[in-house]
């Protein structure tokens, strides 16, 4: 069973039925002392970085993600999900993540864009994979998913399992062990993203 942590932090019909397409069983969790109960967790999220991690924190829900990626078992965020997994965000000004995974979240640097280029980085664009990874298991080494962001990840090459250009370039997707993220949104991304989310199930 795949637990999805609702945290009151965005629309999550997407996400389940997404799962749900691929043959995977997924169930929504707000109960933190519950988050043992199952072998993947997938951490979602729309929003400020903020105010998400005030709602983690309300119940103790920040804690037990950590507890839960500490155990070895599968562990993806997605979108502001992934952004929450690193050390801090400058959102707002600074706020501290779950420290997951090292490095930090940042707003496009919007003097290295040319004149055609908008904040937020809205639509399709290519994710090119910088390493082989079980998440992108029988893909391609570039694809297009849909993206919706006006911050993206800072982090070492180390953790770096896929960029993306929009302006410059910027990392899109990473790995830390068991702990995923990816920036785009695979639920909103049609059959390369339905191939991830697959992907994920069989970690």
């Amino acid at each position: 069973m795949i637990g999805i942590v609702d945290y009151n932090m965005g629309n999550l019909a997407s996400v389940i039925n997404a799962f749900a397409k691929v043959g995977a069983d997924t169930a929504l969790e707000s109960d933190p002392s519950k988050l043992d109960n199952y072998d993947k967790l997938i951490l979602p999220g729309v929003g400020a970085f903020g105010d998400a991690m005030e709602h983690l924190k309300e119940n103790g829900m920040d804690e037990a993600v950590k507890v839960f990626a500490a155990t070895g078992k599968p562990l993806l965020g997605i979108c502001l999900g992934m952004q929450l997994l690193f050390e801090s965000s400058e959102e707002f000004g600074t706020t501290k993540g779950l420290g997951l995974i090292p490095g930090k979240v940042v707003a496009f640097d919007e003097g290295k864009f040319d004149h055609s280029l908008k904040v937020p980085h809205m639509g399709w664009n290519e994710l090119f994979v910088q390493k082989e990874t079980a998440l992108f298991a029988n893909m391609k080494k570039d694809f297009y998913l849909y993206f919706v962001h006006s911050f993206h990840a800072v982090c070492d090459e180390t953790y770096a399992i896929g960029k993306t250009h929009y302006g410059y370039e910027f990392v899109s997707a990473v790995q830390n062990d068991n702990i995923y993220g990816i920036q785009p949104h695979p639920e909103k991304s049609h059959e390369n993203g339905l191939k991830i989310i697959e992907n994920f199930t069989k970690l």
